[in-house]
């Protein structure tokens, strides 16, 4: 985190996942980016292996007492890793009662669905309602409402024309973007999965390594080969940082 904000130094926002099943640690992972420079803090509701789950009341408590120790806004990332329901109707509620609730990563099951009934119910509440999971589902939730998109990061700039133009108000200009951009973010989102941004940073020269974490296994060799031939095709700047 220290590495990456210290590098950006504040030239962009920068949201950094403080994410912890204990509310106490969860607060202070959060202070501590707060003060390091972040711009916002995104957390999944608490969660513990396969089975262990908190009730509404206790996900509630767990917001509140993080948004008691921050002053910037809390995104909550609402993903099926966690195993968690969310109704739009909590999330709104949250939105209207803890103060820094405020921003929504939506990356479940009919996605566009769930945005629309959060921002219907929330209001100016929900100041950022988002789409998720690599944007397989954008054009679906900007048609809801969405404002904006949070993805692996590999390719910013192809995620960037098709939400800029959207909100410019030329939908069909977007629509055509997201068809040409669509085979790379499908095959993030299919083949190649939580490596595909490291894997597109190294061969373009922005890192050296593509190690994932273990127990997580190496990309293999084939998938990285799909993943850069398609990416090729539409000349990320990604690809073109060492020469920038």
């Amino acid at each position: 985190m220290h590495t990456a904000l210290d590098h950006v130094a504040g030239r962009v926002p920068v949201i950094v996942t403080t994410t912890h099943f204990s509310s106490h640690l969860c607060a202070e992972r959060s202070r501590g980016a707060q003060d390091a420079g972040t711009t916002m803090v995104m957390i999944m509701p608490p969660y513990h292996g396969a089975t262990i789950r908190v009730g509404e009341r206790g996900i509630g408590e767990f917001y509140r007492t993080v948004s008691d120790a921050i002053d910037i806004p809390i995104m909550i990332q609402d993903a099926p890793v966690s195993g968690t329901p969310l109704s739009a109707a909590f999330l709104a509620r949250m939105a209207s009662e803890i103060e820094h609730v405020a921003y929504f990563k939506i990356e479940v099951s009919q996605a566009a669905n769930k945005l629309r009934k959060l921002i219907e119910l929330g209001g100016y509440a929900v100041i950022g309602p988002w789409d998720g999971e690599e944007a397989i589902t954008l054009m679906a939730d900007l048609d809801a409402g969405a404002t904006g998109s949070m993805t692996g990061g590999g390719y910013a700039d192809g995620i960037c024309l098709i939400v800029d133009t959207y909100m410019a108000g030329d939908t069909e200009a977007a629509a055509a973007h997201y068809e040409r951009w669509l085979p790379l973010i499908n095959y993030e989102n299919r083949q190649g999965g939580l490596a595909s941004c490291k894997a597109l940073m190294k061969e373009g020269g922005v890192i050296r390594s593509d190690a994932v974490r273990r127990p997580l296994p190496s990309m293999h060799p084939a998938t990285r080969e799909g993943l850069l031939k398609v990416a090729r095709r539409l000349d990320p700047l990604v690809l073109r940082w060492w020469g920038r």
